[in-house]
């Protein structure tokens, strides 16, 4: 039966203000709740840390691979998002069942990596079912959902945990019935198979970076800011609760600091963004996240202070409520619509090549310098970002006023 446009896009948003929801509580899973675990109940090391907080890099790296079996196979994008999905609910429960810390930290980076690998999926679904007018206002709603549900279930599972730490077995059955109802919700995602574009390799996607100049320099500016700000996501939880740095904070602190003060800045901001997006030049709007993201970045680690960290923790979601935006649709404008999922593989695989390497360097690094020299390299790092695209963005200013 043939559906409109308009049916298309009002059941895609409504199954995905419901799969927000679930998001929402594997986000916390992922930002806060299985590093905290790993850092105060199994007491890993470096490594085991870095790698719980890379689960979701680690997705994005394979996300090529993925596109490209889900193409192959000539599924629609939504039953490889559900494959995902159903592949992350049975690995939560495995988890639960053996908490070991091997079986903690394999599990975990599988978890999250089924988040990752969805992505570029989920934004072809996109692209087809919201109309380009609208797209970031659509989308910023249901981020808010989201956000609104990570912050609220942080503070709830930060005062479960802050109680007795061996309750985290529950936390994982919680993620596990996330995963199960994302499933549910993808079931009924309106979405079409993949335009197979003749490629027999998983990272055929990768011709784009050689074809269009604009799309790799972004790209190489991208790197150079999320790589520093992937060094600093996780050191946020390592900062509060790693009695080294002399914090040493509660676990339901913790949890405020890191997954409901930020969240809540962002539900706040968040229709404004999508808002921005809908209306402004992309390149500008990057340059000025990339800019709230280095201030951020100084204002949480500099500080010792809980009106320091507080005050850190609103600027970085605030700057994180317009990345959300941004990175989850910035190719549906610059992609050609039938190429929308490649183009976001490629984003990914970058952005997973970075999420892998950035905590293992943040983590190798803490254990010869302190926290403050490396916030500042990142910051550093990011303000390169901002101004190697200043020159691309006046360009596409002059393009665009030419008409």
């Amino acid at each position: 039966m043939l559906v409109s446009d308009t049916e298309r896009t009002r059941l895609t948003y409504r199954l995905e203000m419901r799969k927000a929801v679930a998001y929402g509580v594997l986000e916390s899973a992922g930002a806060t709740f299985l590093l905290l675990i790993a850092v105060r109940h199994f007491q890993t090391g470096a490594l085991a840390k870095a790698l719980v907080a890379s689960g979701g890099s680690a997705g994005l790296l394979l996300s090529p691979v993925m596109l490209n079996l889900v193409t192959q196979r000539g599924w629609p994008a939504a039953r490889g998002a559900m494959l995902l999905a159903l592949l992350g609910s049975v690995v939560f429960l495995v988890m639960a069942a053996f908490p070991q810390p091997v079986a903690f930290v394999m599990g975990s980076v599988l978890t999250m990596a089924c988040v990752g690998a969805s992505v570029p999926l989920m934004t072809q679904i996109y692209r087809e079912n919201y109309p380009t007018r609208r797209r970031g206002k659509l989308y910023s709603r249901t981020v808010m959902v989201r956000i609104g549900t990570a912050a609220a279930f942080s503070e709830v599972a930060g005062r479960l945990l802050s109680e007795d730490l061996t309750r985290f077995r529950w936390l994982l059955l919680v993620f596990a019935v996330a995963f199960g109802f994302t499933v549910v919700c993808l079931l009924r995602m309106p979405s079409r198979p993949l335009t197979d574009t003749g490629g027999s390799h998983p990272f055929h996607a990768m011709r784009h970076l050689r074809s269009d100049r604009v799309f790799r320099h972004v790209l190489i500016c991208w790197m150079l800011m999320g790589f520093a700000n992937l060094m600093m996501l996780p050191m946020r939880v390592e900062y509060l609760a790693n009695a080294r740095y002399g914090l040493h904070l509660d676990v339901r602190t913790i949890a405020l600091l890191v997954g409901v003060i930020p969240n809540v800045a962002r539900l706040l901001v968040s229709p404004v963004w999508g808002w921005i997006f809908d209306r402004t030049d992309f390149l500008r709007l990057r340059i000025l996240l990339n800019l709230g993201f280095a201030t951020g970045i100084l204002s949480f680690f500099l500080s010792d202070s809980l009106a320091g960290l507080v005050v850190g923790s609103v600027i970085f979601g605030v700057s994180a409520s317009g990345g959300d935006v941004a990175w989850g649709l910035w190719v549906t404008k610059f992609a050609p619509a039938e190429h929308t999922a490649e183009y976001m593989a490629v984003h990914t695989f970058l952005t997973g090549v970075r999420g892998v390497i950035a905590p293992q360097v943040a983590f190798h690094f803490t254990r010869y310098v302190s926290l403050t020299p490396l916030a500042w390299a990142s910051a550093g790092l990011i303000l390169l970002a901002s101004l190697l695209l200043v020159p691309e963005a006046r360009e596409q200013r002059r393009i665009s006023r030419a008409g």
